[in-house]
């Protein structure tokens, strides 16, 4: 089975998890299809954050370390705050990197969950 493209991503130059993710997309021959954004450039704040994954997604899988948390905005839609807090990072900004996979939202470098939804 091919691999699936990443129909827009939000990234961060010289960040850690950012270069993890794009080492991952190589060695896994994932194509970045739609538009990369620099975080650097463009900020999504909370309200931009949730907007985005309420309007583009039907999941959001966040992880923060080794704990990854999937939540379906269709079955069982979180209140903004608590989807805010998947979302955003330590800067109260949008996570990098986050990709869009289909109607799944990966919001932080994950590869277990990059396995799940990309591979």
């Amino acid at each position: 089975m091919a691999a699936k493209k990443i129909a827009w991503l939000y990234h961060r130059k010289n960040c850690t998890g950012c270069e993890r993710a794009h080492a991952w997309f190589k060695k896994n021959k994932v194509e970045v299809a739609g538009p990369a954004i620099d975080a650097r450039q463009v900020r999504f704040g909370a309200d931009e954050a949730v907007a985005l994954a309420k309007g583009k997604a039907t999941t959001v899988v966040s992880g923060r370390g080794a704990k990854v948390t999937v939540v379906n905005l269709k079955k069982d839609p979180p209140a903004d705050e608590d989807l805010a807090k998947l979302l955003l990072g330590p800067s109260g900004n949008l996570k990098a990197p986050t990709v869009l996979v289909g109607k799944t939202l990966i919001v932080g470098c994950n590869e277990a969950a990059y396995e799940e939804y990309l591979a």
